[in-house]
């Protein structure tokens, strides 16, 4: 210090530590002098001890003045040292960085003008203290003195023209610096740091876009800041960068993928769609590098496919054809597994959309990569069950699809239709409000034939008898009106004539027996309607009930419908060589032919409440046969004396069924159909379902008070419910309203 203080006049120490500006200038002129004379002399030692005196005595001072006249002195010493001054900034630069942190404003501005000097200076020798200045002048960019953020502004630039210039800038060791800070939410840190991004990566010998990745996410947090001129900013960058990737031939698409699926769900409408517009980009792009992101890409997409904003729709929606158009195998760590667990989530969304494309995903997974999808059909076969009680139609006709596409096994398809027998049972609601639906996709998906005997074989061994019955009168009624099912119809119109009609009819019949109206209706279409005559004569007293009249009154008005166009003509005879085709049956209707028929007919208005609507119907019907045909010869009453049998046969034939005569001598089978036991068969059923109503009902009585009330006379009610066609609470519990 004493060898500083013979070189620098006490004056000048005294000066340097003045209130006043001009005295702290003038002081400093002095000290550059002095400093100018002792580099031209080659007397370093001394510079070491003036700078060292100015350091510790002045910058380092408790007094503020002291500290201002030491800043400004030792960047006057630099610009004394001119050309020399680098292998002193060792010295110069720390305290100078140090005052940066100063607890007095005006001591921070002196230290940026300070340092402004020294870096005009030593311009690229200055780079070795980059990180300490970057650092500081980071904070000093948020600095709450306005003249402070000017002054570093001033310096900020001069920094930025000296990196650009050196060849000594590291950018490896000023990632990680750039990378802390990219999270901090101060807008004129952020302006800071996307300047420097911005102008680091307009430098053509630095690489920013290798070192994207470390500050990708850190840009696009700045797209949802509340100041626009950031946003607009970041977006610059942004738009940049993704240009460059455009034209470069080697990109990290991995480790960027990972942060744009972030970002994709960010609840910030520009950040979503800057995010989904780089995947897009990407998908275009990545190739087999993004093979092992995919189900990350997807779980990215499919929720910004229904964005509430227009532009994030579409090109959610082209991002996801992209990426479903590439064909990626297992072998290239296509994960089909983490691609199905996606789309399996996905199937939750509120949204219909995304449902739908997640649904369009296991389908092509199923088209593409079968095997892999069924090793994990556990793990998705529930939601999809779930997804036929789902609100839209759309969405379940996709499920059916893809249950289909599962269905091709022999064993896949047996557990499909089990499942779905077994979900109708557990919610009745899904049967009333989407049972139509599904099982008629279904029948045109798997084979209608196929599809009903496998429900008909389940519901045969149904234990719960009143769920087989609802579930049988639901299909019954699916397979009258359904046109998908219009092949099966005709087949069962067969049934006394092929083997194939028959077999079905026997495949049908075993559960059908739940129902009596099911195993009517059956028979009306199979024109076996001597069995149902038969059938309608075995119902007993406990079968005549609501449910039945119910059952009964639709049967009777799909009789009016184009689909039992046949049978109404079989019910109007002609005189004997007239020519009348049926529209199913094209052939001469014959007198007589179908007494059956006539006699089940009139069984089912027997059954009928006579002021009911169906009654009316049927009766006017009926009326509408023309009476020539139920006169004369060509109606014999049979020794029996059984009003309803007659006949009208030549001589010689006898009548087996309606529809078959045969000669007396000659004998013809019913095509293998024994119909007494399907007869016995219905009456067991019938018993068992006797049973349980009688079970229950005795249930019901121990359950009831001591006193009962005076039992209430149901016909009437029974009549005036059908009459006016509004099923009352008991109709609806026992049969639900199925939507066609």
């Amino acid at each position: 210090m004493a060898e500083a203080l013979s070189v620098i006049p006490p004056a000048v120490i005294r000066n340097l530590a003045d209130k006043l500006y001009e005295k702290r200038k003038n002081a400093a002129l002095e000290v550059e002098g002095i400093v100018k004379q002792l580099a031209s002399a080659g007397d370093h030692d001394r510079i070491v001890a003036v700078i060292s005196l100015l350091t510790t005595e002045f910058t380092y001072s408790p007094q503020a003045n002291h500290r201002k006249g030491g800043l400004i002195s030792l960047a006057a010493a630099t610009v004394g040292l001119t050309t020399e001054a680098a292998q002193h900034l060792e010295l110069i630069v720390p305290p100078v960085l140090n005052s940066f942190a100063d607890q007095d404003s005006r001591v921070r501005y002196y230290a940026c003008e300070a340092l402004y000097n020294i870096a005009k200076v030593v311009r690229g020798d200055f780079i070795i203290f980059f990180n300490q200045i970057f650092d500081a002048l980071c904070k000093l960019s948020a600095d709450s003195d306005a003249n402070v953020q000017s002054a570093a502004h001033l310096l900020d630039r001069l920094v930025k023209d000296i990196v650009t210039e050196s060849d000594q800038f590291s950018i490896e060791e000023f990632i990680p610096l750039l990378r802390e800070r990219m999270n901090v939410l101060n807008p004129y840190v952020r302006q800071f740091l996307v300047g420097w991004i911005t102008v680091l990566d307009s430098v053509p010998d630095i690489d920013m876009l290798g070192f994207l990745p470390d500050f990708l996410d850190g840009l696009f947090n700045m797209l949802s800041d509340s100041s626009h001129e950031i946003r607009q900013q970041a977006d610059s960058a942004l738009s940049e960068f993704l240009q460059e990737i455009k034209n470069s031939p080697s990109v990290d698409y991995g480790r960027m993928a990972e942060i744009l699926v972030q970002r994709a769900g960010s609840p910030d409408e520009f950040t979503r769609l800057t995010a989904i517009t780089w995947i897009n980009e990407f998908v275009k792009l990545g190739g087999d590098q993004l093979v092992p992101y995919y189900a990350d890409i997807l779980g990215a997409i499919l929720p910004c496919i229904s964005d509430k904003e227009e532009k994030i729709r579409v090109v959610a929606r082209e991002t996801n054809e992209e990426l479903r158009a590439i064909k990626a195998d297992p072998a290239d760590a296509f994960d089909v597994g983490a691609i199905l667990s996606i789309a399996r989530r996905q199937l939750s969304s509120e949204w219909e959309a995304t449902r739908i494309e997640a649904l369009h995903w296991m389908s092509t997974l199923l088209s593409r990569h079968r095997s892999e999808v069924l090793i994990f059909l556990n793990d998705i076969f529930d939601t999809l069950l779930k997804a036929l009680s789902d609100s839209s139609d759309k969405v379940v006709l996709l499920v059916l699809d893809v249950h289909a596409c599962i269905a091709r096994d022999p064993l896949h398809f047996r557990q499909l239709v089990a499942f779905l027998v077994h979900s109708f049972q557990l919610d009745n609601s899904l049967l009333e409000k989407r049972g139509a639906l599904i099982i008629r996709r279904l029948c045109v998906l798997l084979n209608a034939e196929r599809v009903y005997r496998e429900l008909s074989a389940i519901l045969e061994g149904e234990s719960d008898l009143d769920f087989a019955s609802i579930m049988v009168q639901a299909l019954n009624l699916i397979l009258l009106t359904s046109s998908e099912l219009s092949e099966i119809r005709d087949l069962l119109k067969q049934s006394l004539v092929t083997p194939s009609g028959k077999d079905l009819y026997d495949a049908l019949y075993a559960s059908w027996c739940h129902s009596p109206m099911a195993i009517i209706s059956l028979c009306f279409l199979a024109q076996t309607y001597q069995h149902a005559s038969t059938v309608i004569q075995s119902l007993v007293e406990e079968d005549i009930n609501v449910k039945l009249l119910v059952q009964l009154d639709k049967l009777i008005r799909l009789m009016e419908t184009p689909i039992f166009a046949y049978l109404r003509l079989q019910v109007s005879f002609i005189d004997r060589g007239t020519l009348y085709y049926s529209c199913a049956l094209p052939r001469l209707l014959e007198p007589g032919r179908y007494i059956w028929l006539f006699k089940a007919l009139y069984g089912l208005l027997m059954l009928l409440p006579q002021q009911s609507a169906a009654f009316k119907i049927l009766k006017t019907r009926l009326k509408a046969v023309p009476s020539y045909s139920n006169s004369g010869e060509q109606l014999k009453r049979k020794p029996s004396g059984d009003p309803y049998q007659f006949h009208s046969v030549p001589d010689g034939f006898r009548t087996i069924e309606d529809g078959v005569v045969v000669a007396e001598d000659g004998g013809s089978s019913r095509n293998g159909i024994n119909f007494a036991a399907r007869l016995q068969q219905f009456q067991q059923m019938q018993r068992q379902h006797r049973v349980l109503a009688k079970t229950r009902a005795k249930s019901r009585n121990i359950s009831t008070s001591s006193t009962k009330e005076p039992k209430r006379e149901e016909e009437p009610i029974r009549a005036q419910s059908v009459e006016r066609n509004v099923p009352s609470r008991s109709f609806k519990r026992g049969l639900g309203k199925l939507r066609l």
